[in-house]
Parts: C-alpha cells; structure tokens; sequence
C-alpha cells in the first residue's frame, strides 16, 4: 500500500464555467494535477467562454445542500475549496452544512475560500447580499482566504473599513483586517499591481520578521545564471501577501505578460486546497501552488478569443524538472545548485578564493593549487573524451571536443604561470598527485566508466559551472565600493580575469545548455533525479576538498 498511497479526496464548491478555463473545471484539473481525488458542488452553472459570462444559472440552496450532504456522508474530505457561490442562501446553506456535519470548526478539513465577487471582464458572481454572509458564517471556518485586491477591498468595506489598495504597503495591512474577520490565514493576492524587488526589500528592511519566497528568481550563488538570463531584478513583480498567526511571508515572482489568465484564482486555492490535504504548512502550499499557477501561466496554450486557461497539463505527467521557460530558462541547474546550496557557497565562497581575491593568499598554496589542477585537468579531458565517445550526436560530440579544447588551453595558462614563478614543465610532470587529486580525478573516470553519459555529464558539471561561478562572483565584488576583491597589484588578477572572462564563459554557456538539455529531452524519475544530484553533491564536495588541499598544501 505504501507503493501505491490512497489519493486524498478533494472537494470544490463552487460555479461550473462551461468554458472549462475556471470554476469546478479549473478545480478538478487542478486536483487531478496533484494527485488528488477531486469531487464537486456545483453552485451555478455559467454561459460563459474566454471573452466574458453571458448568462448565470444558480442551483437552489436546497439542491446544493443535497450535494453537499451526499458527499460528506460517504466519502472522507481531506480538504474543502470554495469559489463561486452566487448568492446569500447558497452562501449560508454551504456554512449551515459543514456546521451540521462536522462537531465544531476544528474538526472541519482544511478549507479554503476563495471569495469570488466578480469575474475577469467585470461579470458579477457573487450578490452583495451574500458578502456579510460570507464575512460572518464562512470565514471564520476557513483555513485560508484568497482574496484579490478588489475582493479585499470589497470585503473590508462590508465591515466598513474603507481601504484602497495600490502599495505593498496596502497590502500588508490589509492583509492584518482581513484575518482579524475569522480566518485562520489571508493569502492577499497582489497581481493587480507592479511591484520591484526594490519594494520588497523596503518591506523587509522595515519589517525584519517579514519572510521572503522568491522561488521563481534568481537567488545567491547564481551568478552564472544572472549573466545568460534576463536581470529580473528589473521585472515587474507580484508579490502575494500570506498572514498568519505566526506571522507573514511574502511570495515574489516575475510578472507575466499573458492573455492567458482566466480561472488564476481557480487554479491557484485548488492547488493549495491540494497541497494542504496532502498534509503540507500553509507556507508550502502556497511556495509550491504559486509555482504551479506560474508555469501554468507561462506554458499556456491559445484558446479562444479572449482571456485564455492556464495550462492546468504541465505537469499531469510527473516532472520533477520544469521545463525551461522566459523567466526561468535554466530550471535544472538552479535546482542543482539549491540541492547541494550549502555545500555549493562553501566550495564558492570558499577561504581559498577569499584571500586570492584579496591578493593575500600565500604563493605557496597558488603553485600547490596550479601544480595539483595541471593533473586533475587531464582525468578532466579524459572524461570529456569519454563523454564524446558516448554522445550519439554531432553536436553533443562537439560540444565535449570543444570542452576538451578549451582544457588544453587552460593547461597552456598554468603551464605559462608556472614558468613565470620558475617551475620547469619537467617539474610540472614530476609533482606527485595529491589524495585530493586522486580522489576526484578517479571519481569522474569511474563514473564515465559505468557506462551513463548523462551520470558523466553530471560529474563533470561541477568543475566547468564552479570555476565560472567563482570567477563572476569575485568580478561582481570586485567592482562594489570599497571591495574587498582587490585586483590592482593582485598577482592572481589573471586568474580572476580568465574565469570570470568571456573564453571561459562560452564555456560555462555550452556546459548550461548541455545539462538543461539532457533533462528537457530525457525527464528524470524520482530515481534518476536523486542519482545525478548525488553525482553533483559528491562533485561539488570533492571541488571544496580541492580548495582545502591547496590550503593546507596536503
């Protein structure tokens, strides 16, 4: 049974959209996506189509109780989503009922409102009167309320407190009256407005305690992403308010220019209504909601007229690696690099690196380091010869003959350093390998020699992006207001200079394109996605042991 676990059963109250973009449609795509069981209420049945509602026709309230009965009665609810739910006698029979059958509101499932008030071209879905219904009755049996800003607006000014919300400022506060009404949490949609990454770093600088997700950008130690990628720190944002008890995390992500936006809303409580009935924090369930509602977005296909659906099918087939998109071209290697984060900033940011860029690191610990990497360079180009006998195609070929090319050139580089401070290539030759050395270079060979070219791939992945990374970081520092890098007088500026320079970083572009490629055109299981984080972790853990040999001259 553990092989093959029960779907959890879902259930959406909600309108039915005929279009199939929102409403119940939206819902049980959505449910399906993550693997849950989804059922449904319907409240209303819409005319409706991409370019707007023709015509709405409300279920009785005695009709959606009797749904609602038949449901709970027989089948064990792990969590509840509304949406659309027309008028004050639906509202409250929907209320009445969940009282009725749960013991009292702790026992209900999570629940989760989305108090849809009017559609996307300005229908209205929801009758004034069924707003105070809705404050009183509904939400303080809520889990999570996910309204938008003219939602909110409209919510809080039935409580009559008026609010006009434009800043994130607004947001924020609004997000405070709006959980004092009952709810658990708000989940304060922000995608009305264009935020910058500078007003979340007010937000922060003023509001320490406040938590930042910013999944869909760039984050620390992506340097070699942030030059081959467009600088979203310049993208107009959304920004997503959620307030808890325990407090607020905010949720960034760079704003979409699309058409294809109707049933968002839909889309976006379904799958936290998912993810919390499979057990997950409000915090990841929204990380990982928001996620889904932004590829979503982003890999929309055309349909209709008008506002089209979000691509719900992203995902129906399990990808543990998204595909590449606008905002988010190198999706595998960011998930590399937050694999091995902590390991990765160690082998970055390492001590070593410090003192070159401070042009203090003793010149014994240089020529140790240029004398042990002249021999690990060539299991290097081994294993990139390994790589091209296993490539099926001319270009992969290519790419792997012009890695080993750019090696060659490099092993030229160390051989010219090391003439400058009077080591004779016979001496070159001669140095014995370190542990370190032997440890790494035996590592890749024998994971060339298993047989797996995308394994190869992964073991040879660390080296190339790593020394890239490094160079950009040290150039990126190097050029802030009295920096700690140091490249007038340093001896090492050379070095600091080929790495982070555009002969290097042709390579660094080669090497992306190679790994998103293998996981765009061959999707890796569970499985195979644990064995090349593996491979990379092991990579990146053996490059900080090459740092430390060079240090302690082992």
């Amino acid at each position: 049974m553990a092989d093959n676990p029960i779907p959890p059963a879902l259930l959406t109250i909600a309108g039915s959209d005929s279009s199939g973009g929102a409403g119940i449609q939206a819902d049980l795509k959505t449910f399906t996506a993550f693997g849950c069981y989804g059922m449904s209420v319907i409240t209303a049945l819409t005319a409706q189509n991409t370019t707007g509602v023709q015509g709405v026709h409300p279920s009785p309230p005695e009709f959606v109780e009797k749904q609602l009965v038949s449901v709970l009665s027989d089948i064990e609810v792990h969590a509840i989503k509304t949406g659309m739910l027309f008028d004050a006698n639906n509202t409250r029979t929907v209320a009445r009922t969940l009282k009725s059958h749960y013991a009292n509101a702790r026992s209900v499932p999570p629940l989760v409102v989305d108090p849809v008030c009017v559609s996307k071209s300005g229908h209205t879905l929801l009758a004034p009167d069924a707003v105070q219904v809705l404050i009183d009755e509904l939400c303080p049996l809520a889990t999570l309320i996910t309204p938008n800003k003219r939602e909110a607006e409209l919510i809080l000014s039935e409580k009559n407190i008026p609010i006009t919300i434009n800043t994130l400022e607004d947001l924020l506060n609004a997000s405070e009256k709006l959980r004092g009404l009952g709810p658990k949490a708000v989940l304060l949609k922000g995608g009305h407005a264009k935020y910058t990454l500078a007003d979340v770093d007010k937000i922060v600088a003023a509001q320490p305690e406040v938590s930042v997700v910013r999944e869909e950008l760039l984050l620390d130690n992506m340097e070699i992403l942030q030059v081959h990628e467009r600088d979203l720190s310049t993208w107009p944002l959304v920004v997503d308010v959620l307030r808890e008890e325990s407090g607020v995390t905010l949720f960034v992500s760079p704003r979409i220019d699309s058409s294809s936006t109707h049933g968002t809303g839909c889309t976006l409580s379904a799958a936290i209504a998912s993810l919390l009935g499979k057990g997950n924090t409000l915090v990841e369930a929204t990380r990982q909601a928001t996620s889904f509602t932004h590829i979503g977005i982003e890999t929309a296909f055309p349909v209709g007229q008008g506002h089209g659906p979000l691509n719900h099918l992203h995902s129906i087939l399990p990808r543990i690696v998204p595909p590449p998109t606008a905002s988010n071209p190198h999706p595998f290697t960011r998930l590399l690099i937050q694999s091995s984060a902590k390991k990765w900033k160690a082998y970055v940011e390492h001590d070593f690196v410090v003192q070159l860029g401070k042009g203090i690191l003793p010149r014994e610990c240089f020529i140790h380091f240029i004398k042990q990497d002249y021999l690990y360079l060539k299991y290097y180009a081994r294993a990139y010869g390994l790589l091209a006998a296993k490539s099926s195609t001319y270009s992969a070929i290519q790419a792997a003959t012009q890695s080993i090319l750019s090696i060659v050139t490099e092993v030229t580089s160390h051989k010219g350093v090391c003439a400058q401070w009077g080591i004779s290539d016979a001496e070159l030759a001669a140095t014995p390998e370190s542990p370190a050395t032997m440890a790494y270079g035996g590592y890749i060979i024998d994971t060339g020699l298993q047989g797996d070219s995308a394994k190869l791939t992964m073991a040879l992945a660390a080296c190339l992006l790593g020394y890239g990374e490094v160079g950009l970081w040290l150039k990126r520092e190097a050029a802030k207001p009295n920096s700690w890098v140091k490249l007038e007088g340093n001896i090492y500026r050379k070095w600091i200079e080929d790495y982070s320079g555009p002969d290097y970083q042709a390579g660094v572009k080669r090497g992306l394109k190679t790994i998103e490629s293998l996981a765009t055109a061959d999707p890796p299981t569970t499985l195979r996605y644990g064995e090349w984080c593996a491979i990379w972790d092991q990579c990146t853990g053996l490059e900080k042991n090459f740092w430390d040999m060079a240090l302690n001259l082992s």
